[in-house]
């Protein structure tokens, strides 16, 4: 039996057929607009301040294009409200302005429809900035009904299925992308005054390497070998660092084969930037003064809300090694259990789960999942890691297991990780044979050794420090949400059966 979507549908469809069998075009090419809503606006407040004219006089010919999101008919007036990306304005439509085929043209349209009109700005008597219609043009005849509630389509799984309702819907929603793209454009600008270099390396790779994570395998057809999306960008940006870029970063998708929750995607956006002669003080800096920048320039203000709690961005953050904070906020000196058995015979003691497949880095690095990022609501950086922790990092000097290496963590989400790079290639290679042999079969280490990245360490590398920042957590954190797909506009899902 057909549903009332089905309904109507169909009764648009008809309408669309009728419409073109007038010699309509429901689907024309293009629209000269001179204004956007919000513009239309600005520009009735100038005449009003400059003029002062009595409420209701209109002002110069405006013309504007939106979607019908409502409609309230009156006798002989109409008022529709259209909305465009800067946001919404309200037109009067009098059926003495219009002749008969307009007026029968009106009578098709729907909440859903795509319009151009042309008129004068005037305020009505209630103070409402209203465009007073005096012609009108169906741009793109809407087949779907919007939800009935568009103002709050609410069914989580439509609105990240069907992004574009989601859009046309929740207005919040679509504010929340507007400042994603505003961050991205800050960073650039942010590292661009200090001299680095925007660059863009391959999303196909020959090895799986420059992160501890599962990667998707691809097939290359004219080449006839399989590879890998990448799960990082950092073995070619350091590439680059060998060929005398000193300053370099990227933004772009990264891809890791791995679960989905609130804070993980399979793909997302990740920034990562190197700066040669400088270690991970150097980078601790950068990023705060960084993070800080975008967060005045595109809200205005370094405190902000993320969930019950109020963050101040402003540096400095507090610090904490890695030993302190999980001895702290987990109650374990994981230094005193140096071995995967003695560190999981201690967790269970506390009560703590302790998988039996992992090893003693996977389990520490559990322990600061589990028990001290929830903690961090002020942002922290948590600093100094186990080597075996970080194949890819330089060691602390006088610390043999220890690297120099740190995460920031603020409203519980890890937001950037960083490191001074070990450049060393001798060290380099004994490191990736080392976690080579105590992979186990675990999927979320690296699968094969990058030998052309070895090659090049062995021209000489210079001291480097290196970050990488979560651009999609970074966002969750700056527009109070609480799930990566929410600042995602086309999140992974599981196919519907």
């Amino acid at each position: 039996m057909p549903s009332r979507l089905d309904d109507i549908n169909e009764q648009r469809k008809k309408t669309l057929q009728r419409l073109r069998g007038l010699g309509i075009n429901p689907y024309p090419n293009r629209y000269p607009q001179t204004h956007t809503t919000q513009q239309a606006i600005a520009q009735l407040e100038e005449t009003e301040a400059r003029e002062t004219p009595q409420r209701g006089k209109e002002t110069e010919p405006v013309s504007v294009a939106g979607r019908i999101t409502a409609m309230r008919k009156m006798g002989k007036s109409s008022f529709l409200d259209v909305r465009d990306v800067s946001g919404k304005i309200q037109l009067l439509l009098q059926n003495s302005n219009f002749n008969k085929d307009q007026q029968e043209l009106f009578k098709d349209l729907d909440i859903g429809d795509i319009i151009g009109v042309e008129g004068k700005l005037l305020r009505t008597r209630t103070g409402e900035p209203t465009i007073a219609v005096g012609e009108f043009t169906l741009l793109s005849k809407s087949l779907q009904p919007l939800p009935e509630k568009w103002h709050g389509l609410s069914d989580t799984d439509k609105r990240y299925r069907q992004r574009y309702v989601d859009l046309i819907a929740n207005n919040e929603v679509k504010e929340v992308f507007k400042v994603r793209s505003r961050v991205i454009a800050s960073i650039r600008q942010f590292l661009d005054k200090r001299g680095f270099i925007e660059v863009e390396t391959p999303v196909l790779h020959s090895s799986a390497g420059g992160a501890l994570a599962a990667p998707f395998v691809t097939h290359h057809n004219a080449l006839d070998q399989d590879l890998y999306l990448r799960i990082a960008t950092e073995l070619h940006l350091k590439r680059l660092i060998v060929g005398g870029f000193d300053k370099v970063y990227e933004i772009g998708r990264v891809f890791r084969n791995e679960g989905i929750s609130t804070t993980h995607s399979p793909e997302y956006t990740l920034l990562e930037s190197y700066e040669a002669y400088a270690d991970y003080t150097d980078v601790m800096e950068m990023q705060e003064q960084m993070i800080y920048h975008i967060c005045k320039q595109v809200l205005g203000t370094a405190e902000i809300k993320y969930g019950n709690n109020t963050i101040d961005l402003k540096p400095p953050w507090q610090r904490i090694t890695l030993r302190d904070a999980v001895k702290e906020y987990g109650g374990i000196d994981y230094v005193s259990y140096p071995t995967a058995a003695g560190l999981r015979e201690k967790m269970r003691s506390l009560n703590m789960e302790a998988d039996t497949n992992k090893n003693w880095a996977k389990l520490v690095d559990e322990l600061l999942k589990t028990y001290v990022r929830p903690k961090l609501i002020q942002p922290t950086i948590v600093f100094d890691y186990p080597a075996s922790m970080s194949p890819l990092a330089k060691n602390k000097p006088g610390k043999e297991r220890v690297v120099e290496r740190f995460q920031a963590v603020a409203g519980g989400l890890e937001i950037d990780n960083a490191y001074s790079e070990l450049n060393d290639p001798i060290e380099q290679r004994e490191r990736f044979q080392e976690q080579m042999k105590d992979r186990h079969g675990d999927e979320e280490e690296q699968w094969t050794i990058d030998e052309d990245y070895l090659t090049a360490l062995e021209y000489g590398m210079p001291p480097t420090g290196g970050l990488g920042v979560g651009i999609d957590r970074l966002v969750m954190l700056l527009t109070n949400q609480q799930s990566i797909r929410e600042v995602i506009l086309f999140p992974q899902l599981r196919e519907k059966p």
